[in-house]
């Protein structure tokens, strides 16, 4: 037969096979636009910015629909009701996780945040035990903030109040918590292997937001075929991953069991107490994951705040002047700032919180699945179904927080100038998947912003008009531009 007759005829297969899946995949799930064969609803959505995308699709269809990425069908919640309903009141049922190609073709479904069923389960449980145990070893974790606070300080000191680029170091700061938290030692800033480490986190949360990885985890038949930032992706969770084994090893030669001194004690005494269950989740592959889990979403996400938080504190001074001016009245300059000033802080807490909100760093939660069939708003949603709680519909309602495109922590004081509570906030998403390292992340944003508040004045880098506060990149994750400010010792 003709090759050209046979290319026709297997691309017309295709293309009836594409029909027939998206038509019957929809079944009885939310209206949305009427996707292509095998491209779905790709060229209605601006991968540059894919929750603007949803959030003007959503002006047409409501608040709970469905979008084609490719030929799957992914129903996108829209709006603080419509997420409340399925990730709260139906949380186990959407309670699974849809993992993205480019991360299960390297860690196999292991770990905290792509896994699903009895290993999320239990290995979620088991972190959150271990990070929410302030007793672990003989520090407790914000007493390990508080040190890395003091030596972030030092840090900037060392600039000797010259214009500088606060990337590296921000970055440095909570990647050295992690690795306190982990493997039980911070590294000196300059370590070189600490730089390497950086150096692969970093790039992965950049390459996350580039285009042909998001292509590719629509269509995953690509991954092996075509060159990109996937593969640069895959190498760099490979490198990390092999980096933790070293440390493993380590640890296993000098293991306490009656004195857990981190993160990789505590698992390799829980694989101990289990090695007769066949079953036990607890393997040296799956610690492997979560170590990489635990670095990735908490290095990056936290730095990017931070270095985020700077620039707005920069462009507004006012709103700096009163923050610090609450420290010196709280906390003054002779000690560190604590957790417990938080709560005597409402104006420094009310900045932290709209610097959270007005950046909306993760624009889209990861995508979720159900684990069953689910009736949802006269819906019938299939188990196995990816769903997309969009986060920015929430930090940028505008009847929770009136002019949400204004930086105004208004939004979270009221009128008596007290701390104000918003259901609407849910930057670390919420449900059965939220976040494992919120409060780690909590504690480091008001410890770390507070420190260099006391100790330091910003001064900007050129005329405060000129700082743009629009984000770089607006992929998957929000970036702000580079910038250069002075810290000027108080």
């Amino acid at each position: 037969m003709d090759p050209t007759v046979v290319l026709v005829l297997c691309l017309s297969c295709l293309l009836l096979f594409s029909l027939w899946k998206q038509s019957h995949g929809r079944g009885s799930l939310p209206p949305g636009p009427t996707p292509l064969p095998i491209l779905g609803n790709m060229l209605q959505l601006d991968f540059k910015d894919v929750s603007k995308s949803l959030t003007k699709l959503s002006e047409v269809y409501g608040p709970v629909f469905t979008v084609c990425f490719g030929m799957k069908p992914t129903v996108v919640l829209h709006g603080y009701k419509a997420v409340k309903e399925a990730l709260i009141d139906l949380g186990e049922e959407f309670s699974g996780r849809d993992g993205l190609p480019v991360n299960v073709k390297v860690n196999k479904g292991l770990g905290i945040i792509f896994s699903n069923g009895k290993t999320w389960k239990h290995t979620r449980r088991f972190s959150l035990m271990t990070l929410r145990n302030f007793g672990m070893g003989k520090r407790s974790i914000e007493e390990r903030v508080q040190e890395e606070a003091r030596c972030l300080v030092e840090e900037l000191r060392k600039t000797n109040a010259s214009p500088c680029d606060p990337t590296f170091i921000l970055g440095a700061a909570p990647c050295n918590v992690i690795c306190s938290v982990i493997f039980q030692n911070r590294f000196e800033y300059r370590d070189a292997d600490f730089l390497k480490l950086m150096e692969k986190i970093n790039e992965n949360f950049r390459n996350v937001n580039s285009k042909i990885v998001q292509i590719c985890n629509m269509f995953p038949i690509l991954l092996d075929f075509l060159p990109g930032k996937h593969k640069n992706s895959m190498k760099n969770t490979t490198y990390i991953k092999n980096y933790a084994l070293e440390k493993v090893k380590e640890h296993q030669e000098s293991l306490d069991i009656n004195n857990p001194r981190d993160f990789i004690d505590c698992f390799l005494i829980k694989m101990e107490q289990e090695k007769h269950n066949p079953q036990s989740e607890f393997t040296i592959d799956n610690l492997l994951v979560t170590v990489f889990d635990l670095f990735a979403a908490g290095t990056e996400t936290t730095s990017t705040t931070l270095r985020y938080g700077l620039l707005l504190l920069l462009k507004h001074p006012e709103v700096t002047a009163k923050v610090q001016e609450e420290i010196e009245r709280v906390i003054g300059r002779h000690r560190s700032p604590c957790m417990q000033d938080r709560s005597r802080m409402p104006y420094t807490d009310a900045v932290i919180h709209e610097i959270q909100r007005f950046i909306d760093l993760v624009p889209i939660s990861a995508p979720r699945t159900t684990t069953c069939d689910v009736k949802f708003r006269n819906y019938l949603i299939p188990k196995g179904t990816p769903i997309l709680p969009s986060l920015t519909s929430m930090l940028n309602d505008d009847k929770e927080f009136p002019n949400p495109e204004k930086f105004d922590p208004g939004h979270f004081l009221d009128k008596s100038g007290n701390f104000k509570k918003s259901d609407y906030f849910l930057p670390f998403s919420t449900g059965k998947r939220a976040c494992v390292g919120e409060a780690l992340a909590r504690m480091e944003l008001f410890l770390f912003l507070t420190t260099i508040l006391q100790n330091f004045t910003l001064k900007p880098h050129g005329d405060v008009k000129d700082l743009d506060t629009t984000p770089l990149v607006s992929g998957l994750g929000r970036v702000p531009r580079s910038y250069k400010l002075s810290f000027i010792p108080v």
